[in-house]
């Protein structure tokens, strides 16, 4: 009981200084999202990512196509194996040239699905790489503004908690960096390449 009479003074002080150190604190917000969609960088890189998959597609398209055009050439080969009106060791030499053709057609089918997962995955990580760069241009430029402004601390006001809630209840919207901070970043676009805010 006696300690915690020493240290009831020393918490009411430390609440004190706490309160009015809070009460100086300069706080801004942003809205990433409307950051990330409307910065030019955002554009292009979606626009690479697109030309990328659409060539992918188009691979992709043409290797379902040479494999089709496989399936049917074994189909008939089977079809010729089969036919009662050749010799039996014609029937044989066409037998081994369908089997033979199944080999390379279970080899293309297990070479387009990796082509398949692998494209994606380049995809994924290009996609990921893009991203990392853009959110690193955005945090600068959130970072600079808010140096040149003096605030202590700049809040995302579109970030969501776990549960899907927003993590800012309120907010009167006064020191809202958000249009500020898309000018700056979209001062040095290429023409055309600037996205609506």
């Amino acid at each position: 009981m006696k300690n915690m009479r020493k240290f009831l003074p020393l918490m009411l002080l430390m609440t004190f200084l706490s309160g009015s150190a809070m009460a100086q604190t300069k706080i801004a917000t942003v809205d990433l999202k409307k950051l990330f969609d409307g910065y030019w960088k955002t554009k292009q890189a979606q626009s690479v990512i697109n030309d990328r998959r659409a060539q992918l597609q188009k691979d992709d398209k043409s290797m379902q196509a040479d494999f089709a055009k496989a399936s049917k050439q074994y189909q008939d080969l089977l079809d010729q194996a089969n036919d009662p009106a050749i010799s039996d060791d014609e029937r044989a030499r066409r037998k081994q040239a369908a089997a033979d053709k199944q080999k390379d057609l279970e080899s293309s089918k297990a070479a387009i699905q990796q082509f398949e997962r692998t494209a994606q995955s380049q995809l994924a990580e290009q996609f990921q790489r893009m991203r990392d760069g853009i959110l690193t241009d955005i945090k600068a430029a959130v970072a600079s503004k808010g140096r040149l402004a003096g605030y202590d601390l700049i809040m995302d006001s579109a970030a969501e908690t776990a549960n899907g809630t927003t993590v800012i209840v309120y907010n009167s919207g006064t020191n809202d960096l958000t249009a500020a901070i898309l000018a700056q970043l979209n001062a040095g676009a290429p023409i055309g390449m600037t996205a609506p805010a």
